[in-house]
């Protein structure tokens, strides 16, 4: 019985220390510090071992991203680097304290 209950009890525990891994908003991952405002205009992992819901959120997001890009550069003959730019300076300044951002050396650091 003792060998039952112990992957059980594992199981639980898991459910109750990692519920970020479950059903994980944007905004949520971001006040976890799990991803943050990357220097090209798009969110990236801040750490590694993402679950895999939040990678697929990570991809939509930035797929999302790169569509609006793409329009906004072409409405306004400039490249789409241009707008991932601006996009980035203005992230800069949406970012709530605590949240990271993607230095110019390309590491994590808080706001």
């Amino acid at each position: 019985m003792r060998r039952t209950l112990t992957p059980l009890f594992s199981l639980i525990l898991c459910l109750l220390i990692f519920p970020t891994a479950f059903g994980l908003t944007l905004q949520e991952a971001k006040e976890d510090g799990i991803i943050g405002e990357r220097r090209d205009g798009y969110v990236g992992f801040v750490i590694s071992g993402v679950a895999a819901e939040v990678q697929e959120m990570v991809q939509d997001v930035n797929r999302q991203r790169r569509e609006r890009y793409q329009q906004i550069a072409q409405q306004n003959r400039i490249s789409v680097e241009q707008v991932s730019a601006l996009a980035y300076d203005k992230a800069v300044e949406a970012t709530q304290s605590g949240h990271y951002l993607q230095g110019p050396s390309g590491a994590w650091v808080k706001k």
